[in-house]
């Protein structure tokens, strides 16, 4: 492990964070509001600290980054961020303790969208525009952010993109690394303009549609609102965000591909037809409940709220219209089943990813197959293409290693004094980086009344999540440390 390289890395990452804290300070100029002073001085705190870390590593030598340093990189640069970014929360009071702050800006880099704060609307429009903006950067990763720029400081870059991108097999647009990082944050920022420029049309205020198209875009679902988008009550607003949830969801690479004039892209790929079937059937049948259960809602009503939580679940975004634990069991069980699906492999969303899900189907109805016919040779296809054993095996044992953390911190929290329903929905919406869970934990809740500890320990599912497991795991052999 080459500590230097991994300092110099990290100062970019700290510098990176610290820099954005300019555009929420715009907001406390514009407001001429109190927490000017503690977003600047968390700016100035937050550059000493990469100061200190360049300095760390200014003598690296010039190398690209083995798999040792990327793991260790990208599971950092989240804590350094979180670290950084929690600092505005404190210093302005929207929390009293660092613990709360550095779990907020955990939740919002890793766009989990858990959140501390009880009376949201109550704080400057500064301090809750940053807390949309951890979002926003988490969303396409602060390390693919950092890849177009690390050619400046000299340190290689794959390794880096293999360790932080979502999904089973990170796939490279141009040959590049860089030019890849920089055309995702295009494709990015081009799909939250959008996003923002329909709720402006829709009459929604500037500094709300920006905030949440920074939750939308990223998965994240913070919202400067206590009701979140249900405080609406616009049908307008719940289709145009479901919709860009629904995009967020999908693999980035297909939007860059369909903007590139690819229009038959997306009902070309396996996984893309696997997602929207997903969604159409998980609406249909919540919509049935709502109509025909004891709720008895208007259809349409039942559609618009049926297709905004099926898509804000799947896609880990957490975004609420409804109390959807007021809803039939059925619904209820599905969209916690949906929790641990996620999104697209190449999304912003977490959870397992739709291209795992499809594999393990197909592998266990290839086992069924072989049963059968002990002969037979039965090939794991997505769509023309067949999948090796190596990622059949390396996609088995991240299912494996994903509901052993879900039961393992179920019971971790249930140890610290949790009812099994809360420590249930905590574990599952932290790890699938969704946000809003069940029990006390639910869409009508927070996370404030969890123990310290078990806050920590929710902001470390949070990062096994958002990294894919395996990245932060690596972190705890032995054998990474060593020469």
């Amino acid at each position: 492990m080459r500590f230097s390289i991994v300092c110099k890395v990290l100062a970019l990452v700290g510098a990176v964070v610290s820099l954005f804290m300019i555009w929420p300070m715009l907001w406390a100029v514009k407001d001429r509001s109190a927490d000017l002073a503690s977003l600047f001085l968390s700016f100035c705190v937050g550059l000493l600290l990469s100061g200190i870390l360049f300095t760390l590593g200014k003598n690296a030598a010039t190398a690209e980054l083995g798999p040792k340093e990327a793991f260790a990189v990208v599971s950092l640069s989240w804590i350094v961020a979180s670290a950084i970014g929690g600092l505005p929360f404190l210093f302005s009071g929207t929390v009293t303790t660092y613990t709360d702050g550095f779990f907020e800006a955990m939740s919002g880099f890793t766009t989990t969208g858990a959140s501390v704060l009880t009376d949201i609307q109550s704080n400057p429009r500064g301090i809750l525009f940053w807390r949309s903006l951890t979002h926003w950067l988490g969303g396409m990763g602060i390390i693919v952010l950092s890849l177009a720029v690390l050619p400046f400081l000299g340190v290689g870059g794959m390794q880096l993109y293999k360790a932080e991108v979502p999904g089973p097999i990170p796939e490279k647009l141009t040959p590049r690394v860089q030019q890849t990082a920089l055309l995702l944050w295009v494709v990015y920022m081009l799909l939250s303009l959008a996003e923002t420029l329909a709720l402006l049309l829709g009459g929604m205020p500037l500094f709300e549609a920006l905030t949440h198209a920074f939750g939308t875009m990223a998965t994240g679902g913070f919202s400067p609102l206590n009701g979140s988008i249900g405080q609406y009550d616009n049908a307008y607003f719940d289709w145009v965000i479901t919709l860009f949830m629904f995009l967020a969801g999908a693999n980035f690479v297909l939007h860059f591909l369909f903007l590139k004039g690819n229009r038959r892209v997306f009902w070309r790929d396996p996984e893309f037809r696997f997602y929207t079937r997903l969604v159409l059937g998980a609406t249909v049948l919540v919509t049935f409940f709502l109509v025909f259960g004891d709720s008895r809602e208007n259809p349409l009503t039942a559609l618009r709220h049926a297709a905004f939580q099926v898509v804000s679940i799947l896609t880990t975004t957490g975004f609420v219209t409804a109390d959807y634990e007021m809803w039939p069991f059925f619904p209820q069980m599905l969209l916690l089943l949906l929790m641990f699906i996620g999104g697209c492999a190449g999304s912003t969303g977490g959870g397992l990813k739709n291209i795992r899900v499809m594999v393990m189907l197909r592998h266990a109805k290839a086992e069924m197959h072989a049963l059968l016919h002990p002969q037979g040779i039965f090939p794991i296809r997505v769509g023309d293409k067949v999948v090796p054993r190596d990622v059949v095996g390396s996609i088995t044992a991240f299912f494996l290693l994903y509901m052993a953390l879900f039961a393992g911190g179920t019971l971790i929290m249930t140890a610290l004094g949790l009812d099994v329903l809360t420590a249930i929905g905590s574990v599952a919406a932290t790890l699938g980086n969704i946000g809003p869970g069940i029990g006390g934990v639910g869409p009508m809740d927070n996370y404030s009344a969890i123990p310290p500890l078990g806050k920590w320990a929710l902001a470390l599912f949070m990062l096994l999540g958002r990294l894919e497991i395996y990245t932060v795991l690596m972190l705890f052999l032995p054998g990474t440390w060593r020469r």
